[in-house]
């Protein structure tokens, strides 16, 4: 959650390179006049951050002011996101994110669009609690009260509906399981020997 300034710049920082990279002046400037979707969605990132900010510390009018800038181009992207949902270092690839007001997102979390963060319908606080460095596939959804784990990897078009534990793995299907991979097989099979 952003309190400060320095939390805010350390977002924004940490945010921008992630959407813009390392790319020289006249990149930005050609990215910003053509509005390709990297720019965009950063733009939108970028919103979202400042609503945060002035929301958290009682600035009303500066809040409502970021928040409808937000929401015009998030209509625009197809992505309804709350404040404070995520953590830092969130990298949306694709438009189409829904994300329920009530998620919580640990840091690096990756979208790669298509994506559906939410409760199991109704008025219902309980939402799915996401780890750090959690990457959501094209299509993927979590719906209900439940936990993934810090590294989990979520397939495309997976539909999770239970929680995972289990750091670093990867949950595939409708609905989704863990998938055993082939580090996972050799892992196993070395603690056998």
């Amino acid at each position: 959650m952003i309190k400060t300034r320095d939390d805010l710049r350390r977002y924004v920082d940490v945010e921008k390179k992630l959407y813009l990279g390392e790319k020289t002046y006249i990149q930005r400037i050609k990215e910003r006049l053509l509005r390709t979707e990297d720019y965009l969605l950063w733009r939108y990132v970028y919103l979202m951050r400042k609503a945060e900010y002035y929301g958290n510390n009682g600035n009303p009018i500066l809040f409502m002011w970021y928040q409808r800038r937000k929401n015009i181009l998030g209509v625009k992207l197809n992505i309804t996101i709350r404040k404070n949902n995520f953590n830092e270092g969130v990298r949306i690839w694709h438009s189409g994110i829904i994300i329920n007001g009530y998620a919580k997102i640990g840091k690096n979390c990756q979208l790669h669009g298509f994506n559906c963060i939410g409760n199991k319908g109704g008025a219902d606080e309980k939402a799915p609690i996401l780890g750090d460095n959690v990457d959501v596939g094209v299509g993927a959804k979590i719906i209900g009260n439940i936990y993934i784990a810090d590294g989990v990897r979520i397939g495309a078009n997976a539909v999770v509906n239970k929680s995972c534990y289990k750091k670093n793995a990867m949950l595939v299907g409708v609905p989704a399981k863990i998938k055993e991979t082939e580090s996972n097989i050799e892992d196993r099979l070395y603690k056998e020997i």
